[in-house]
Protein backbone atom coordinates (compact mmCIF):
# COMPACT_ATOMS: atom_id res chain seq x y z
CA UNK A 1 0.00 0.00 0.00
CA UNK A 2 1.37 3.60 -0.71
CA UNK A 3 1.69 6.17 1.99
CA UNK A 4 1.55 9.58 1.80
CA UNK A 5 4.15 11.20 3.72
CA UNK A 6 4.65 15.49 4.64
CA UNK A 7 7.65 16.87 2.57
CA UNK A 8 8.26 19.16 5.24
CA UNK A 9 10.85 17.05 7.91
CA UNK A 10 9.54 19.33 10.35
CA UNK A 11 8.14 16.99 13.29
CA UNK A 12 4.78 18.16 14.73
CA UNK A 13 2.78 16.02 17.73
CA UNK A 14 0.23 17.58 20.37
CA UNK A 15 3.23 18.52 22.71
CA UNK A 16 4.19 21.22 20.34
CA UNK A 17 0.67 22.08 19.46
CA UNK A 18 0.68 22.88 23.37
CA UNK A 19 3.94 24.83 23.16
CA UNK A 20 2.57 26.75 20.02
CA UNK A 21 -1.19 27.73 22.27
CA UNK A 22 1.07 28.63 25.03
CA UNK A 23 4.21 30.57 23.98
CA UNK A 24 2.88 32.35 20.75
CA UNK A 25 1.75 35.46 23.07
CA UNK A 26 5.75 35.99 22.93
CA UNK A 27 5.32 37.49 19.20
CA UNK A 28 3.85 40.87 19.08
CA UNK A 29 0.00 41.28 19.06
CA UNK A 30 -0.36 42.25 15.45
CA UNK A 31 2.23 40.11 14.13
CA UNK A 32 1.54 37.92 11.21
CA UNK A 33 2.89 34.44 11.94
CA UNK A 34 3.28 30.82 9.99
CA UNK A 35 0.45 28.74 11.23
CA UNK A 36 0.18 24.89 10.37
CA UNK A 37 -3.57 24.12 9.60
CA UNK A 38 -4.29 20.56 10.58
CA UNK A 39 -5.64 17.92 7.64
CA UNK A 40 -7.25 14.83 7.69
CA UNK A 41 -5.80 12.30 4.92
CA UNK A 42 -7.68 9.52 3.69
CA UNK A 43 -7.59 7.08 0.86
CA UNK A 44 -10.14 4.29 -0.35
CA UNK A 45 -9.21 1.89 -3.83
CA UNK A 46 -9.86 4.60 -6.23
CA UNK A 47 -8.03 7.74 -4.77
CA UNK A 48 -6.48 9.91 -2.20
CA UNK A 49 -8.38 12.85 -0.16
CA UNK A 50 -6.84 15.99 2.01
CA UNK A 51 -9.39 17.91 4.17
CA UNK A 52 -7.96 20.71 5.68
CA UNK A 53 -9.70 23.05 7.77
CA UNK A 54 -9.53 26.90 7.07
CA UNK A 55 -11.69 29.24 8.96
CA UNK A 56 -11.73 32.69 7.95
CA UNK A 57 -10.45 32.30 4.63
CA UNK A 58 -12.22 31.73 1.01
CA UNK A 59 -11.28 29.79 -2.08
CA UNK A 60 -9.30 33.41 -3.43
CA UNK A 61 -7.01 33.00 -0.05
CA UNK A 62 -5.55 29.51 -0.83
CA UNK A 63 -3.19 28.76 -3.82
CA UNK A 64 -2.80 24.75 -4.41
CA UNK A 65 0.11 23.37 -6.68
CA UNK A 66 0.95 20.12 -7.43
CA UNK A 67 4.65 20.05 -9.33
CA UNK A 68 6.69 16.44 -9.06
CA UNK A 69 4.45 14.80 -6.75
CA UNK A 70 4.68 17.33 -4.28
CA UNK A 71 1.34 19.16 -3.75
CA UNK A 72 1.79 22.64 -2.12
CA UNK A 73 -0.96 24.80 -0.44
CA UNK A 74 -0.19 27.95 0.66
CA UNK A 75 -2.33 31.02 1.75
CA UNK A 76 -1.83 34.16 -0.67
CA UNK A 77 -0.17 37.32 1.00
CA UNK A 78 -2.55 39.54 2.25
CA UNK A 79 -2.18 42.77 0.18
CA UNK A 80 -0.53 45.73 2.01
CA UNK A 81 -4.20 47.54 1.60
CA UNK A 82 -6.31 45.42 3.54
CA UNK A 83 -3.77 45.01 6.78
CA UNK A 84 -3.21 49.49 6.32
CA UNK A 85 -6.90 49.23 6.59
CA UNK A 86 -7.45 46.78 9.58
CA UNK A 87 -4.73 49.02 11.13
CA UNK A 88 -6.68 52.07 11.09
CA UNK A 89 -9.78 50.07 12.19
CA UNK A 90 -7.64 49.38 15.22
CA UNK A 91 -6.51 52.41 16.23
CA UNK A 92 -10.01 53.35 17.82
CA UNK A 93 -10.39 50.48 19.94
CA UNK A 94 -8.39 48.95 22.67
CA UNK A 95 -8.62 45.28 23.25
CA UNK A 96 -9.08 43.51 26.31
CA UNK A 97 -8.52 40.23 24.83
CA UNK A 98 -6.77 39.86 21.20
CA UNK A 99 -6.36 36.18 20.77
CA UNK A 100 -6.81 35.79 17.11
CA UNK A 101 -4.00 36.84 14.40
CA UNK A 102 -3.19 37.22 10.69
CA UNK A 103 -2.06 33.82 9.67
CA UNK A 104 -0.06 32.18 6.84
CA UNK A 105 0.48 28.93 5.98
CA UNK A 106 2.24 26.43 3.50
CA UNK A 107 2.27 22.69 3.55
CA UNK A 108 3.38 20.41 1.70
CA UNK A 109 3.15 16.41 0.92
CA UNK A 110 4.89 14.64 -1.46
CA UNK A 111 2.26 12.30 -2.50
CA UNK A 112 2.61 8.06 -3.87
CA UNK A 113 3.88 7.76 -7.30
CA UNK A 114 -0.01 6.43 -8.49
CA UNK A 115 -1.52 9.09 -8.28
CA UNK A 116 -3.00 10.68 -11.87
CA UNK A 117 -2.26 14.37 -11.59
CA UNK A 118 -4.31 15.28 -14.32
CA UNK A 119 -7.53 14.32 -12.55
CA UNK A 120 -6.73 16.59 -9.14
CA UNK A 121 -9.56 18.25 -8.04
CA UNK A 122 -10.43 20.81 -5.30
CA UNK A 123 -13.59 22.32 -3.82
CA UNK A 124 -13.88 24.93 -0.70
CA UNK A 125 -17.26 24.40 1.42
CA UNK A 126 -17.81 26.61 4.77
CA UNK A 127 -13.88 26.75 5.85
CA UNK A 128 -13.12 23.16 4.84
CA UNK A 129 -10.94 23.14 1.34
CA UNK A 130 -10.94 19.42 0.37
CA UNK A 131 -8.22 17.99 -2.48
CA UNK A 132 -9.51 14.98 -4.50
CA UNK A 133 -6.20 12.86 -6.22
CA UNK A 134 -7.71 10.21 -8.20
CA UNK A 135 -5.20 6.91 -8.27
CA UNK A 136 -4.29 5.40 -11.54
CA UNK A 137 -5.45 1.94 -12.26
CA UNK A 138 -2.62 -0.64 -11.41
CA UNK A 139 -0.90 -2.42 -14.06
CA UNK A 140 -1.40 -5.93 -14.27
CA UNK A 141 0.98 -8.78 -14.80
CA UNK A 142 0.50 -10.25 -17.83
CA UNK A 143 2.05 -13.13 -19.61
CA UNK A 144 4.08 -12.45 -23.14
CA UNK A 145 4.91 -14.83 -25.67
CA UNK A 146 8.48 -15.68 -26.89
CA UNK A 147 8.13 -16.05 -30.86
CA UNK A 148 10.59 -18.19 -32.41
Amino acid sequence: MNTLSFFNPRFTSDLFDVIDRNFSDIASAGETHLASPRVDVSETKDNYALEMELPGYTENDVEINLKDRVLSIASIQLKDAKDKKAENADQDKTYLIKERRTCQFNRSFTLPEDIDSEGVAASFKNGLLTITIPRRAETKAMRIAISA
